[in-house]
C-alpha cells in the first residue's frame, strides 16, 4: 500500500511518526508532503522519513489564496509520480482536494475546529476522527475515538522520556525549570490575536527565573533580554524537555497538551481556548485556560509562581493524569487497524464503536 501523509506542523509529524513507522514496517510505501513552517523538516529528517517540501507557507489573506492553489498543483504533481492509494492528514485541504480530484481515499484527523479551514477538506474527505472531548459536530463523516491527539505519539506505550535530558540542558538532576513556549501567530484561526506583551514576556521570565531554570521554545524573534533563554535541544527531543519540566506555559495549545498527556501542568494563554484545552481543565484539573488580557497575563504568572512553590504538585498531577489515562486507546495502534482493515473498519466503528478498546 501506497500512503501518502500531509504534514500542516510539526505536532503532525509526531501523530503521523509511530503509524509510519509501523506500517513501513509491515511493507507499506510512505511518503510525507510539507510546507516549511518551523520544524517540520528537522523532524521528519530525524525520523528518516521520504518526504517533499513545497516551500514556504504564505502570512497574507491573498497569499494564502494563492498557497491554496500553488499546494494544490504541487501535490497533484507529487501524486502523479508516486501515485498514493489512501492520503492521511490533520485537516489539510491540499490532501483533501487532490485525493478527491485522482478518486483516493482521504481521512483525516480533527482537534482545532477551525470551521474555515473544515469547510475547505470536509467535502473532499471520507473519514474525519474526532477525540473523545466535548466538541462541535463537523460533518456525518466523523469517527470518534477515546483518547487524545497526542496519545498517538506520548501514550506509555509509545513513548519513554529520555532521563538524560537534564544533563543535555546544563542543569541538575533535582532542579526545577520550565518550558515557556511563544507562538507566531500567522495561522488563520489565530487572526485577532496578538498574544503576550513583549514586557509581559519579559517580566514572566524574569519572575520565573527566581524559583526554576527557564526555557523558551519561539517560533518567531524574541525580545533581545529573552534570546539567552533559548531553548537549544534538538526539536525532536522537546518531549523529553516536556516530561521532566515542572510546568509549560504560553501559547500553544499543542504543547500545553503534551504537558497535560505527562502529567505536567500547563497554564495556557489563548482568547479561543481549545475544546481540548477546556476538556482537561474541567474533567480532570490538569492545566489553566487563561486570556491574553493584561489582567490574566499578570494572573497567569503569579499562578506558575504558585505551582513552581508547591512541592507536592507533581504528585498530585501525576494522580490526576492516572485517572485520565484509565480508558484511553493507543491511537497509534488503532489507526493502524483502521486503515488496514478499511473500508470494514469504518462500518465497524459505526455499529460499535466500543471495538476500539481492544486497542487500549
Amino acid at each position: 500500500m501506497k500512503i501518502l501523509i500531509d504534514i500542516g506542523h510539526p505536532a503532525h509529524v509526531h501523530l503521523f511518526k509511530n503509524f509510519a513507522h509501523d506500517m513501513q514496517a509491515k511493507g507499506n510505501e510512505i511518503l510525507f508532503t510539507c510546507r516549511d513552517k518551523e520544524f517540520e523538516i528537522a523532524l521528519l529528517q530525524a525520523n528518516g522519513f521520504n518526504f517533499v517540501s513545497f516551500g514556504k507557507k504564505y502570512k497574507s489573506t491573498l497569499g494564502k489564496i494563492y498557497g491554496m492553489l500553488k499546494f494544490d498543483y504541487l501535490m497533484w504533481k507529487v501524486c502523479r509520480k508516486h501515485k498514493p492509494d489512501i492520503f492521511l492528514s490533520h485537516g489539510s485541504p491540499y490532501a483533501a482536494h487532490v485525493a478527491w480530484l485522482i478518486r483516493k481515499l482521504h481521512i483525516s484527523f480533527e482537534d482545532t475546529y477551525n470551521m474555515e479551514q473544515i469547510r475547505l477538506y470536509a467535502p473532499f474527505t471520507d473519514v474525519i476522527l474526532t477525540g473523545s472531548y466535548d466538541h462541535p459536530k463537523v460533518s456525518s463523516k466523523e469517527i470518534h475515538y477515546n483518547g487524545y491527539h497526542a496519545l498517538s505519539y506520548l501514550h506509555p506505550y509509545r513513548f519513554t522520556p529520555d532521563s538524560s535530558i537534564k544533563h543535555k540542558l546544563g542543569i541538575g538532576v533535582d532542579d526545577k525549570y520550565v518550558l515557556i513556549r511563544f507562538v507566531a501567530w500567522n495561522a488563520s484561526h489565530d487572526i485577532g490575536q496578538k498574544g503576550i506583551s513583549a514586557q509581559n514576556k519579559i517580566n514572566t521570565v524574569l519572575e520565573f527565573a527566581k524559583h526554576a531554570k527557564v526555557f523558551i521554545s519561539s517560533e518567531k524573534e524574541l525580545p533581545q533580554e529573552l534570546e539567552p533563554f533559548r531553548l537549544s535541544t534538538p526539536p525532536e527531543k522537546i518531549h523529553d524537555v516536556i516530561a521532566y519540566s515542572s510546568l509549560v506555559f504560553g501559547e500553544s495549545s499543542t504543547m500545553s497538551e503534551e504537558a497535560v498527556i505527562l502529567g505536567v501542568p500547563a497554564i495556557y494563554l489563548n482568547n479561543k481556548s481549545t475544546f481540548c484545552t477546556s476538556h482537561f481543565e474541567r474533567e480532570y484539573s490538569l492545566m489553566y485556560n487563561l486570556t491574553e488580557s493584561e489582567k490574566d497575563q499578570k494572573r497567569a504568572t503569579e499562578m506558575g509562581i504558585d505551582l513552581l512553590c508547591k512541592t507536592e504538585q507533581k504528585e498530585a498531577w501525576i494522580k490526576r493524569r492516572k485517572l485520565m489515562m484509565e480508558d484511553k486507546i493507543d491511537v497509534t495502534a488503532f489507526l493502524v487497524w483502521f486503515i488496514e482493515n478499511y473500508p470494514e473498519s469504518k462500518r465497524i466503528m459505526k455499529e460499535n464503536p466500543d471495538y476500539q478498546y481492544r486497542f487500549k
